[in-house]
């Protein structure tokens, strides 16, 4: 009886894991797709809070989209602040360390 718990608990845990993942990853996606929003489709209110001076800081931005911004939103540029900006190669594709196979982000100065 105590085997069947225990594999339960297991099963359980390894499901419960996997899903954990899939909603950071779609929490992720979101936040991503909230930013990009936000930098290339400013709502009125947003454009009247940033004419007062908040200035929006994005974090995880391609730098793709990056130069995007600097090209389509040059007006805006000011009021924007980049952070743990992911390095990306002409098409838009993260660079990754050819050692540890994690993503390549710019080194802000910021800890």
């Amino acid at each position: 009886m105590k085997r069947k718990s225990i594999t339960a608990l297991i099963v359980s845990a390894t499901i419960t894991g996997i899903s954990s993942l899939a909603s950071a990853t779609d929490s992720d996606n979101s936040m991503y797709g909230w930013q990009l929003s936000l930098l290339f489709e400013p709502s009125p209110q947003q454009i009247k809070v940033e004419d007062r001076g908040r200035v929006v800081i994005y974090d995880g931005m391609y730098s793709a989209d990056i130069d995007r911004a600097f090209e389509e939103q040059f007006d805006r540029v000011e009021k924007m602040m980049f952070v743990n900006t992911v390095i990306t190669d002409a098409q838009g594709v993260p660079a990754m360390d050819p050692d540890t196979g994690d993503v390549l982000t710019e080194d802000d100065g910021c800890d």
